[in-house]
This record gives structure tokens, sequence and C-alpha cells, in this order.
């Protein structure tokens, strides 16, 4: 696996998410996708990077280990409707030797618009222990490699946002 800084970065940012589009099954009594189902794309969508990234659960529980999320904050900007095909974005905020904090970007893909953002922590975990430990080594790196790219671009705007009533000042 490459660990050069803008190959891993390229290789995130080129990944093809066409197999995502919102299904029969996703489409709730209003006529648009219901919530449930944008939870279930963007953690299909995440393991495609976290593949590349030598994080995904299917890899690292060959070692014993995988990984959990362990907060997730989900923003809806517009609705998705039947068959609608997607397409996502991630960018890594944030890492140290156990969690990585990160922010998906759906989109519809044919009209060219944000759909909903998700931005989560997860954890790497030994599952023989059921207690959190480092990521390994291999996958450190990658992290990190991905990490000196992702840093310099401009933090999204609905990160970090925190959820409330916002009231008008009399």
């Amino acid at each position: 696996m490459p660990t050069t800084k803008t190959t891993i970065a390229q290789e995130i940012d080129n990944i093809d998410y066409s197999s995502l589009t919102v299904r029969p099954e996703y489409i709730d009594a209003n006529g648009h996708m219901n919530v449930g189902y944008y939870t279930l794309l963007f953690d299909k969508a995440l393991d495609l990077p976290w593949a590349r990234l030598g994080i995904y659960s299917e890899q690292l529980l060959k070692s014993g280990m995988s990984s959990f999320t362990l907060e997730s904050h989900i923003t809806y900007q517009r609705e998705l409707k039947l068959g609608d095909p997607l397409q996502f974005t991630l960018q890594l905020l944030d890492f140290d030797r156990k969690r990585v904090h990160y922010f998906l970007r759906m989109f519809n893909s044919a009209q060219n618009y944000l759909a909903a953002t998700c931005e989560q922590i997860s954890i790497c975990m030994n599952m023989n222990a059921r207690r959190s430990t480092d990521w390994s080594p291999t996958a450190l790196a990658t992290i990190t490699a991905l990490h000196e790219v992702h840093k310099l671009r401009p933090l999204p705007p609905e990160a970090g946002h925190p959820i409330g009533i916002r009231r008008k000042q009399s």
C-alpha cells in the first residue's frame, strides 16, 4: 500500500462510488430517502477509503482488531430521491495513535449538489480484549500521509457544529 502523502490522498480523492445509489427500499412516505439510510450509505461509502488506509474492519479483523465509531453528527442539506446517483468525499481532520476524526460529504452526482454531511470519530479496537488499542504501524503511516495533505484543506463549514435551536436575540 502506498504511503506517500500525495499518492494516498489521490487514491482517496478518486474513489469510484458509482455503485451507491438511492434504492427503492430507502424511500419513505415523504417520497425521499429516509433519514436512517443516510447513515447506512455513509457507512458503506466509508468502507472504500478505510480499505485503502488499511483500517477497514475486514482487514483489521484478521489481526484481531477492528474500528468502532465513537461519535457521529449528520447534517441534511437537501433531499435525495429514488435512483439518485451518489458521490462522496472524505477529509481526515485529525488523528492520534488510536483515533481518527473525519468528515464525509454526500453529493447527488447527477445534479452536483451537497445532500448531507457526516462528521465522525472512530477508534481502533482490540477485539479480543474489547478495548481500544493503537493502529498498526502500517495503518498509522497511511493515516499520517493522508492527514499531511488533508490538513492543508479548509475546514468544512459544518464541522464541529453544535446542535441546538437558534433563537433570535430580543
